[in-house]
Formats: structure tokens, sequence, C-alpha cells
């Protein structure tokens, strides 16, 4: 790897090590793409600056001014019909700085913030060329503000799984002219998200994790392997009384009756 840049191989290594070959254009977008996705804490979520640097990595040899917002007057197209007529232009710098203003000054949680952001920031249509990736990055880049997790979660994954009711609820807030409905579909999207990482991390725990998952998140004060079990739901009942026999043996856990009727409680 030099620099900013791989080779089509490299790229095409990413995916599952398979080959594959295509136009210029979309392997430069791919490479845009790892060289801004590869090294996120290095912009700030609430610097404009930063955020244009961002823009000018992802859309490099794409568009004429990466990096710098559009100078002319843009709408977004659904088929045949003007489906969204961006501001002006020449109102774009001073639409983009308040709303960079929001992120630094609102009181509003920052999870509420990356959505509200993301909604204004597709309205606005800042760019040329690029407003709809630059959403879905700026969201996560300010989402890793909140908990580093939000680097890792597959977000853009499920809007693209998602993309047209991303584009419905989209022309639907802009038609009531609130952000509310869009900010709650991010929100699914963003829980969905999280309920996948979890779901995936759970697979990856060991005995005494799990059991100390329980705990944490658990509200009972005994329970039953089949408690245990409505939790990890992906584990065998073999494997859950491995664990709570484990716990047991590791003095986490105190075990009260026999086979079936056991139930299980934490020690101080």
């Amino acid at each position: 790897m030099e620099g900013n840049t791989l080779s089509v191989d490299q790229v095409t290594a990413i995916f599952d090590n398979k080959k594959v070959f295509g136009p210029p254009k979309d392997i430069l977008e791919v490479q845009n793409a790892i060289s801004v996705y590869q090294d996120l804490a290095r912009f700030d979520a609430f610097n404009e600056e930063s955020y244009l640097e961002a823009h000018q990595i992802l859309m490099n040899g794409l568009i004429k001014n990466a990096g710098h917002y559009r100078i002319g007057n843009v709408g977004v197209f659904k088929g045949d019909r003007v489906a969204h007529v961006a501001p002006p232009a020449w109102n774009v710098p001073n639409l983009m700085n308040n709303l960079f203003k929001y992120l630094k000054e609102n009181v509003d949680n920052l999870v509420i913030k990356s959505c509200v952001f993301h909604y204004e920031m597709e309205f606005i249509h800042p760019f040329m060329d690029g407003n709809g990736r630059m959403g879905r990055l700026w969201q996560t880049v300010l989402l890793m503000k909140e908990n580093p997790i939000f680097e890792f979660l597959p977000i853009e994954v499920e809007i693209r799984n998602s993309q047209k009711e991303y584009y419905d609820v989209l022309a639907t807030s802009d038609k009531e002219g609130v952000a509310t409905r869009f900010v709650e579909f991010l929100l699914a999207i963003i829980r969905k998200s999280l309920a996948k990482q979890i779901s995936e991390q759970r697979i990856s725990l060991s005995d005494e994790e799990r059991i100390l998952y329980f705990r944490e998140y658990s509200r009972l004060q005994t329970f039953t392997r089949k408690d245990y079990m409505e939790m990890f739901k992906d584990i065998s009942s073999a494997t859950a009384t491995r664990d709570l026999r484990a716990g047991a043996e590791k003095g986490i856990l105190k075990r009260t009756g026999e086979n079936r009727k056991s139930y299980y409680e934490f020690r101080k």
C-alpha cells in the first residue's frame, strides 16, 4: 500500500479474498471509502473543516471541487420527477455553519443530534455529489463520540438494506417540514445495528463471560436454565448446562435443587 491508494487486487481482497474487477470509477470509489473509514478517529465530529476534508477524501477524483460546497443549484430527482429542490447555493455555507453550531451548542443527546444532522444535511444537499455518503459517514463520526463501539456497527449496511424506506421517510419529513419521522427511522436502524452487534458478540463469549453478561442484563434474582437460554438463544441446552455448572464451580453462582428442578442465584 502506498499513501491512500490500493491496487485492484488489494481492494478486492477485502471482499472474501475474491478478485473482482470493475470500472475504474467503481474501484476509485472503494479506494476512497477505505481511505476514509480505516481512520475515522482522525475526524473532528464538530469541526466543519474536518467535515470538508472527509468529503475531499471520499470524492477525490470522482468530482471537481471535492471538499468544497457546491456553487450551483441542485434538485433531487426520483425518476423524471423532482423530489426535492435544495436551498440555493449562495446559502449553503451559512446553513452548514448553523448546522455545526447546533452540533456544538445544542443540549440534545448526541445520538439524536447525529440523526438530525443526517436529515438536515440531506435537506441542504451541500455538495454536487456524495451527499448520501457524507450523511451516513458523518453520522458514524458523531456516534463514535458517544461510544467508540459505533465505529463497528453496520449502520450503513442496514440503511442500504432499507433504501426504499430511507428515501420514502426522507421525502415524508421534507413534506411535513420536520425531521421527526426520519429521526425515528434512523433510531430504529441504530437499535437494529446494536442488536446485531450484541448477537454476534454473544456467539464468541466464553462460559464465564456469558454468565457475567447474564448478571449484568437480567433482572432475575433467581433463574433456571430455561431463563438463561432465553437470553442466549443461539446456544444448546448442553452448553447452557455446562455454563451454569462452571459458574457454580467458580463460585459465581449458587445452585439449589437437582437436575431439571435446579435454580440459580448469583453469590454476593
